[in-house]
């Protein structure tokens, strides 16, 4: 009984262990000031809005003059809005309108992340686009995940009625992308995430862009290229340059101009 008493503390602790490790692999919060949106010529409202459980959550709003709709930006794991300035100027040089937010337990943002809580955090961003446009019933709204903001958008892309959806970078689904970096632990038994983006795609009903690059060392290239074969039509898949962080309109000039006319087109459209 004694040796059957250790073992149980030894499995209790090893999985409490695993779902600290997997929550710290997931989630890098981080509440540092990285910088003024107005060094970058950036005019921004501050919006403080709450999600459907309570959570009190912040964004920007980048109106634009001439904007034909309005792109949400769901960010990846770590930072926050703060650290994505440069690609918050780069994106308002586009006719939209910007929401960046931060996630629970990011920049401004108070709670704790979690994947429901993050999916919730970003159906709230949607309601405060939603309301910039009147509550239009389908108002015209894309959304744009990078990383872990992949699965972020198509859980919005899915629920909520959206001109396009763009990611970059991202995954299949967390589970996935864990056998690839643990293949001898039993991923799918011990995890609680999901962020199965896979399952979900093809429920999208709007135009989908997805890039992603070979030399990612982060999040495989082939996971990015299921999620596009997972995809409906209209899709369209851009080869980026670079590494992980890297990788982007920055190092891989050809992306730009796909994203450009991606957005033109569907909001136009």
């Amino acid at each position: 009984m004694v040796w059957l008493g250790i073992i149980m503390i030894l499995v209790a602790g090893l999985w409490g262990w695993a779902r600290w490790f997997e929550w710290h692999q997931a989630f890098h919060p981080s509440r540092t000031v990285e910088g003024d949106p107005a060094d970058a010529g950036l005019v921004v409202e501050s919006v403080d809005f709450v999600a459907a459980d309570g959570c009190r959550l912040h964004g920007w709003w980048i109106p634009h003059p001439e904007a034909t709709g309005s792109l949400i930006y769901c960010h990846g794991n770590a930072g926050n809005l703060t650290t994505r300035i440069d690609l918050a100027a780069r994106l308002h040089t586009l006719p939209v309108n910007l929401f960046l937010f931060d996630y629970r337990g990011y920049g401004r943002s108070k709670g704790i992340p979690s994947e429901r809580g993050v999916y919730q955090d970003a159906l709230a961003a949607y309601e405060v686009v939603r309301a910039k446009h009147g509550d239009m019933e389908t108002p015209p709204v894309m959304v744009y995940g990078a990383s872990l903001g992949g699965p972020v958008a198509v859980e919005v892309a899915v629920r909520r009625p959206v001109s396009g959806l763009i990611l970059e970078c991202t995954f299949t689904s967390s589970r996935e992308l864990g056998r690839h970096w643990f293949p001898r632990l039993p991923v799918s038994a011990i995890s609680r995430y999901q962020f199965d983006a896979l399952a979900k795609i093809g429920s999208v009903k709007a135009p989908v862009l997805i890039a992603h690059s070979p030399e990612d060392q982060l999040i495989p290239y082939a996971l990015g290229r299921r999620l596009y074969d997972a995809a409906p039509e209209p899709k369209q898949f851009v080869d980026l340059q670079g590494g992980h962080d890297e990788a982007g309109w920055n190092q891989s000039p050809e992306y730009w101009p796909v994203l450009e006319a991606f957005v033109r087109e569907h909001f136009q459209g």
